[in-house]
């Protein structure tokens, strides 16, 4: 069995939004038992992570460190056809991910206690991004 939907979420900037939830109501709203949960964000400048939920401040740690590690305006990138954001943003992306691939179990998503799945922004303005979510399993 198959299923596949897409998810639609408004950014609020650059930062992580917690889809967990929406993405949790796909599987359990598809009928698959066991298998695969696929999510592929359809954009080069957000990423989907897979991280602590129960504590903010790693997903703040995250955000200072890529800040330091790629900075907006940086004399390197030539690319700045959508401001001082944009290079750094595609590269964020490709440092984190594009897609994330979950187990499912018994109808749900068989994650850890502590994790929780995230929509990356690297814009600095808000988005509207699109999840494409892909259920493989009986």
């Amino acid at each position: 069995m198959i299923h596949q939907q897409t998810l639609s979420f408004q950014t609020r900037g650059r930062g992580t939004l917690n889809i967990s939830r929406e993405v949790a109501g796909v599987v359990r709203d598809a009928g698959i038992a066991t298998g695969l949960c696929h999510l592929f964000v359809q954009h080069t400048s957000a990423s989907l992570i897979l991280c602590e939920n129960a504590d903010p401040q790693v997903r703040h740690d995250l955000e200072r460190f890529l800040a330091e590690l790629v900075p907006d305006g940086s004399p390197l990138f030539r690319h700045t056809a959508e401001g001082p954001d944009d290079m750094p943003a595609h590269v964020r992306t490709i440092l984190t991910q594009m897609d994330l691939t979950l187990p499912v179990s018994g109808g749900a998503l068989d994650l850890g206690v502590w994790q929780g799945i995230y929509l990356y922004e690297h814009r600095a303005r808000p988005h509207q991004r699109r999840v494409v979510v892909t259920l493989t399993g009986e």
